[in-house]
């Protein structure tokens, strides 16, 4: 069984780590983000350090710094899709184009996340809906 360290950091700290795992030839294994109880954003970045998955959490944070320049599309895609879903911002990613959500599925602040509907609410809303 792999091991599992949580560490806890602040924002300023995740481009030193990625930096130095990168140097290190640690391979960044996701970037993970949930919104906690406490309604606060929760985002982890984890990277195998054998034998265990060492993972960055980073809590209360809207905006971070991008990793995409350290780890290509390891980082960028994470970021992109954690970016339409959450709506969470990262420095100097280019978020141009969509990754797959289309843009009527913009939270009512147009941040991108996945609005929580009935599908049939969904369905009329995209004008596939049955008229009732």
């Amino acid at each position: 069984m792999q091991e599992y360290k949580r560490i806890d950091i602040q924002k300023d700290q995740i481009v030193p780590i990625a930096e130095k795992m990168r140097k290190n030839g640690i391979y960044l294994v996701m970037i993970h983000a949930f919104r906690n109880k406490d309604g606060q954003m929760d985002v982890s970045y984890d990277y195998a350090v054998d034998p265990a998955i060492e993972s960055y959490h980073v809590v209360g944070e809207e905006s971070l710094p991008s990793i995409g320049e350290i780890y290509d599309v390891a980082a960028t895609w994470p970021e992109r899709e954690l970016n339409e879903l959450f709506g969470l911002q990262f420095e100097g990613l280019d978020m141009s184009q969509r990754l797959f959500l289309p843009e009527e599925m913009l939270d009512p602040q147009g941040k991108g996340q996945i609005m929580v509907m009935p599908m049939s609410e969904l369905l009329e809303r995209n004008g596939r809906g049955e008229s009732k």
